[in-house]
């Protein structure tokens, strides 16, 4: 499938174009962009299992033509009917780095109801200075991969130093190839992959600390159960 996007502004150079999809690149003046909105729509094409392409002329305008794989099997109408294995409250203390505001403000909402206390930051230092700041345990490291001042493997290299005992979900809409180049994540850490919906990162976040418990992962045995919550992807 093939989705084309056209605008008739003002255009791009040669120079400009080959830099659009990489994180933090931005044209806009100090304070007006984060370089993050083309890289991210760039990651959940390619872990889509499609392709982006951009051609722009000087005042021409821009086209973007994302293609995307056509789906090999038709939709199963009887999955409407499924019921979804209910989602798990917890008690553990989570950090969360997160530098995008909005991003970071729906996840601690999206924790905390469902029983988490949730420490967060909006970069690597502010998460940091929480953690010294907290007497009791840090059970689980959220973060974004990608994050201004040092990455999310950075965090956690320094955060684990002092709390050896945490473990760690890293979070990106980046593509697999970016995330390669983090030597951290290859080896006893976890990652999600953005957009995914609250009920995936709810059980995620339940699978990673009931590992860490020992415990299996099925919510199934918990008496803490709760009906599924909103289906909104979290991008």
């Amino acid at each position: 499938m093939l989705l084309s996007v056209n605008d008739t502004g003002t255009g791009m150079d040669a120079e400009t174009l080959s830099h659009i999809f990489e994180p933090f690149f931005t044209t806009k003046e100090l304070g007006k962009g984060t370089g993050l909105g083309l890289s991210t729509v760039y990651g959940i094409v390619k872990q889509s299992g499609g392709y982006i392409l951009a051609s722009s002329e000087l005042s021409k305008g821009t086209t973007f033509k994302i293609y995307l794989p056509q789906a090999q099997e038709p939709l199963d109408p009887s999955a409407r009917g499924r019921v979804d294995i209910p989602i798990v409250n917890g008690t553990e203390t989570i950090l969360l780095a997160e530098d995008e505001a909005l991003l970071r403000s729906l996840t601690r909402r999206i924790l905390t109801q469902h029983g988490y206390t949730v420490l967060d930051a909006e970069n690597g230092e502010q998460a940091l200075w929480a953690a010294e700041q907290h007497a009791g345990p840090i059970h689980l490291l959220v973060t974004d991969v990608v994050m201004p001042g040092f990455s999310g493997p950075e965090l956690s290299r320094r955060l684990k130093a002092a709390r050896p005992e945490t473990k760690v979900l890293f979070i990106s809409g980046y593509t697999d190839q970016a995330l390669l180049n983090y030597d951290m994540l290859r080896d006893h850490f976890s990652f999600m992959p953005k957009p995914f919906t609250p009920d995936e990162f709810l059980r995620k976040v339940r699978d990673i600390l009931d590992s860490m418990a020992g415990q299996p992962p099925s919510p199934a045995k918990r008496s803490d159960a709760v009906p599924q919550t909103s289906k909104n992807a979290i991008t």
